[in-house]
């Protein structure tokens, strides 16, 4: 029954406790210290341990417990997981053929080139979480930091370029050299964070433009087309006329050889002579005419030998041609 207490002139009733509606409570409340007490932390996760609002400890992935809400709290930071984000567009629906969505995001994109050309650049940074104390902790809004950084950066190296090293040949030295200038700023800043790869996604001039654009580059393709062609005649060409050239120099100088050589040949030759003629002048005057003269007398068709003391003898008329006739 319920029990009165009587203060002054008014009657209190104070009812009965129920010791089963008790029981039920204590039940209740240690079920919610128990189930706010322990955490399950993913393979991919660490969690962060908050007491109070700062930083206790990391516990490792699987079953664990802390004290209950709110004495101390737990963040998980998704360590092993790698993140992304990305730049002048934004992923619809991801799949076989993903969709993207450019709408509101090409602000970010729009850069200034060195030779004052303006160029979108669509990109994608993709990082992990190496420190979770100094990602939660020392940077505020650590991702609305992060994505203006990844901006700052990309703006610096694609305004130190020009558009054709942008659009063409340059876009592996600026996600490189990108990727090495914000890792720097990250570790300045103690984000926590490890840059993995900086993905140039697609780089066009703005649409506005794209028609102008498309003729320029037909026409330097076209340039690039005709000096191609014209190396290729070229290499075509003065290979052989250097080869005939060549073969004429290497005649002429084997001609010049042969001249001076047989000069030589013909000096050396009349010297002995000489030195022979000096000897003996009179055999050798005689052996000189019948070389000659066997040299000569083999080409004359009609021959008629007389004695040099032969007189009175009328020479011969060539009638044969004339009976002929």
């Amino acid at each position: 029954m319920a029990q009165k207490i009587v203060i002054g002139d008014r009657e209190i009733k104070i009812p009965e406790f129920n010791i089963g509606w008790i029981a039920i409570v204590l039940i209740l409340v240690v079920f919610l210290l128990l189930w706010s007490s322990a955490f399950t932390v993913a393979p991919e996760e660490v969690g962060v341990v908050l007491t109070f609002g700062k930083y206790t400890r990391l516990v490792r992935p699987g079953l664990r417990f802390k004290w209950p809400y709110p004495v101390q709290t737990v963040d998980k930071v998704p360590v092993q997981r790698q993140l992304k984000e990305e730049f002048g567009f934004r992923t619809a629906r991801p799949g076989v053929r993903t969709q993207y969505i450019t709408g509101g995001a090409t602000g970010e994109s729009l850069m200034l080139t060195g030779d004052l050309n303006v160029a979108t650049v669509e990109w994608t940074t993709q990082y992990r979480v190496s420190d979770p104390y100094k990602y939660l902790f020392k940077v505020r809004h650590v991702s609305d930091t992060f994505r203006d950084m990844n901006e700052a950066v990309m703006r610096e190296i694609i305004g130190d370029r020009s558009i054709n090293e942008v659009l063409t040949i340059g876009r592996q030295e600026i996600a490189s050299i990108v990727e090495k200038q914000l890792q720097e700023l990250c570790d300045q800043y103690d984000t926590g964070l490890k840059i993995e790869q900086i993905v140039l996604k697609d780089v066009n001039p703005p649409d506005k433009v794209k028609p102008a654009f498309n003729e320029v580059n037909q026409a330097q393709q076209e340039k690039e087309r005709m000096i191609n062609e014209a190396e290729a005649e070229y290499n075509r060409v003065i290979p052989r006329a250097s080869g005939e050239a060549e073969q004429v120099i290497q005649r002429a100088q084997g001609y010049a050889t042969e001249r001076i050589n047989r000069a030589k040949g013909d000096a050396e030759l009349f010297k002995d002579l000489l030195a022979a003629y000096k000897r003996a002048p009179e055999v050798t005057r005689s052996r000189i005419f019948l070389e000659t003269m066997g040299a000569v007398y083999p080409n004359v068709k009609q021959k008629i030998v007389l004695d040099k003391e032969l007189k009175g003898v009328l020479p011969l008329l060539p009638l044969g041609k004339e009976i002929k006739q």
